[in-house]
C-alpha cells in the first residue's frame, strides 16, 4: 500500500494540486440522494482532510489516513478535525457511523485480493444497520501510451508534469509513471501504482462483506463510462 508520490510527501502541494477535486461534493449528493438523515461519517484514505473538512459542516467526521505525514500535516492545518493515522487493512475504531466513505482512490492502493478483503470487513466493522458506503475507485485501466503534458500552479510557482500510463492486465495494476519539473528547477519522479476492480468484481467484494450495491457511475450524469466510477452501496442485515 505504500506509494512513491511526490504529493503525498509534500501534502502541502497536495492540497493545492487538488483543490478543484469535486469528491467531496458528489459524496455529499450521493448521501442525501440515498442516507438523507445521516448524522455521522467515517472516511477511511482521509489524506489531509481537505475534503473531509466540507463534509464535517454537516456530520460529525472521523478520518482515517495511512500516511503518517498526511495525517500531520492535517493536524497542523485543520486541529478541528479527528483524524487519526491508521492502515484500513485493520483499523478499528470501536464505533459503527451511519455512512463510511473511501474516496481519491484510495481503495486502488490495496493491490492485493485478501487485503481488499480485510478492507471491506473494516468498511463492515464501522457500519451502522443500513449504513451507505461510498467508495471512489478506477474500475477501467487507463491504457494510452503517448505521454502528456500539463502545468500545475504550486505556491512556488508553476511546475511542469509529464504522464504516462502502463496497464499489467495480470495483476490489474494501473502504473502512472510522472516527471516534474519544479520552480526551483529541481527534477523529481513518482510513480503511483493502483489496482483496478472491474465493477462486478467491486460488486462481489462489497456483497461479500454484507453490502449491496445500489449504484456505480462516473460523476459526469451518463452513467459509467469513464475509468473512474462513485460506488454507492447499503449495509444489508445479516
Amino acid at each position: 500500500m505504500e506509494a512513491t508520490n511526490l504529493l503525498y510527501r509534500d501534502p502541502a502541494l497536495y492540497d493545492v494540486v487538488q483543490s478543484d477535486s469535486t469528491s467531496a461534493g458528489m459524496c455529499q449528493t450521493l448521501i442525501d440522494l440515498h442516507q438523507p438523515d445521516a448524522r455521522n461519517l467515517v472516511d477511511f484514505g482521509c489524506g489531509t482532510g481537505r475534503d473531509l473538512e466540507i463534509l464535517a459542516k454537516r456530520y460529525e467526521c472521523i478520518g482515517v489516513d495511512l500516511q503518517a505525514g498526511m495525517v500531520d500535516y492535517a493536524h497542523q492545518a485543520r486541529p478541528e478535525l479527528d483524524i487519526r493515522t491508521g492502515d484500513m487493512r485493520t483499523a478499528r475504531l470501536g464505533t459503527r457511523m451511519d455512512v463510511v466513505t473511501c474516496m481519491g482512490n484510495s481503495l486502488a492502493y490495496v493491490h492485493d485480493n485478501n487485503d481488499i478483503s480485510q478492507v471491506f470487513a473494516t468498511f463492515a466493522a464501522h457500519a451502522q444497520p443500513a449504513a451507505l458506503l461510498v467508495l471512489c475507485s478506477p474500475v477501467a485501466p487507463i491504457t494510452r501510451t503517448e505521454p502528456t503534458t500539463a502545468t500545475v500552479d504550486t505556491p512556488m510557482g508553476p511546475a511542469t508534469v509529464t504522464i504516462r500510463h502502463t496497464w499489467d492486465l495480470r495483476t490489474q495494476i494501473n502504473t502512472m509513471h510522472r516527471q516534474w519539473a519544479l520552480p526551483s528547477g529541481d527534477e523529481a519522479r513518482d510513480e503511483i501504482r493502483r489496482r483496478v476492480l472491474f465493477p462486478r468484481e467491486l460488486e462481489r467484494y462489497a456483497e461479500g462483506a454484507g453490502f449491496e450495491v445500489l449504484d456505480m457511475h462516473d460523476g459526469t450524469g451518463t452513467g459509467l463510462t469513464g475509468p473512474t466510477a462513485y460506488t454507492v452501496a447499503r449495509q444489508t442485515p445479516r
